[in-house]
């Protein structure tokens, strides 16, 4: 029913990282597809950026109020408690269902996983996912793969409705493999730390095992593809958009070349904001229904990979939206 962004004001380019990583732009264009990213200044958290984004799905949308409040995070702004009560009562909606959802990447489309279910189970009759990440403030400042990520937060609206709606989600298709869970990880902070015999304190960074991440994204974001068109009963030549998290320009080029669908049915904005987690996929949801890259009526396939290991996908026939005046 509506859809809004955020990213913070601050700018930074490739240029700006060449004395820290010791990269030149080129080399980490080349890399990644990403020239620049947007980061949060002191003060601002990814609560901050969820109720922007929120509010502005919200506004756009026709449905006012919503009755509970899904937010997909991995840079929460505090371990406990979890961020959404605290985004749904700025938002003006203490009382409502709210939580967290913690699929690093791929929350988003766990988030929408969980949205439909409480729609489903008539527990709510309309939800707020939102996607928002500040993982500018987890990774290690002289880490290469520092240069991927950007901070951003993206939301959506979802009502009770028909399948022959448009805008209407089709099945989404998730899943997990715990044995990958140290190539994309934040040892420090949790239980495991606390109850370690030696006492030695963990890593407290965000680290990740960039070439096999980049190949088992490659290969569950394709099968998890393939199973959610499936389910929707599409072709792969039905598709009309591919809206994929912004991991990789590589990745995502791949992925269209696996599935049989032309790169230039996939959409990326990858190059102007790097790879903002939880938020890539509503960020440019939002993207490209301002642009007019997603029109009524385009069949938009959704899918994600990211820590856990976790991954996911849905299909969703766009409906008309609001666009900001």
């Amino acid at each position: 029913m509506g859809v809004g962004s955020r990213l913070p004001p601050r700018r930074v380019a490739n240029e700006e990282l060449v004395e820290r990583l010791g990269r030149s732009p080129d080399w980490m264009f080349q890399r990644s597809g990403i020239r620049f990213r947007h980061v949060v200044e002191p003060g601002t958290t990814s609560g901050d950026l969820a109720v922007a984004a929120g509010r502005e799905a919200l506004a756009r949308s026709a449905v006012g109020d919503v009755a509970a409040v899904v937010v997909a995070t991995t840079s929460p702004d505090r371990p406990c408690p979890g961020t959404a009560p605290s985004v749904a009562s700025r938002l003006g909606m203490t009382g409502v269902a709210a939580l967290d959802v913690q699929a690093v990447c791929a929350g988003f489309i766990y988030g929408l996983g969980v949205a439909q279910g409480l729609i489903a189970a008539g527990t709510a009759d309309s939800v707020l996912v939102i996607g928002t990440d500040a993982l500018s403030l987890s990774v290690a400042p002289d880490d290469p793969t520092s240069m991927l990520f950007g901070d951003g937060a993206g939301a959506v609206v979802l009502r009770a409705g028909n399948h022959e709606e448009p805008g209407a989600l089709g099945p989404c298709v998730l899943g997990s493999d715990g044995g990958g869970r140290d190539l994309i990880t934040v040892r420090g902070g949790g239980s495991e730390e606390r109850s370690a015999i030696d006492g030695t304190p963990a890593d407290s960074y965000l680290r990740l095992e960039g070439q096999e991440v980049f190949w088992r994204a490659v290969e569950h974001m394709t099968s998890a593809s393939r199973a959610a068109l499936d389910a929707a009963e599409w072709k792969p030549q039905d598709v009309d958009r591919i809206v994929p998290h912004q991991a990789n320009a590589r990745i995502i080029s791949m992925l269209a070349g696996r599935l049989g669908i032309t790169a230039e049915s996939a959409l990326s904005n990858i190059e102007e904001v790097g790879n903002t987690s939880a938020a890539s996929i509503p960020i440019l949801l939002d993207h490209a229904n301002r642009t007019g890259s997603l029109k009524p009526g385009h069949r938009v396939l959704l899918t994600a990979f990211g820590g856990g290991l976790a991954w996911g996908a849905t299909t969703v026939v766009w409906p008309h939206l609001a666009r900001p005046h």
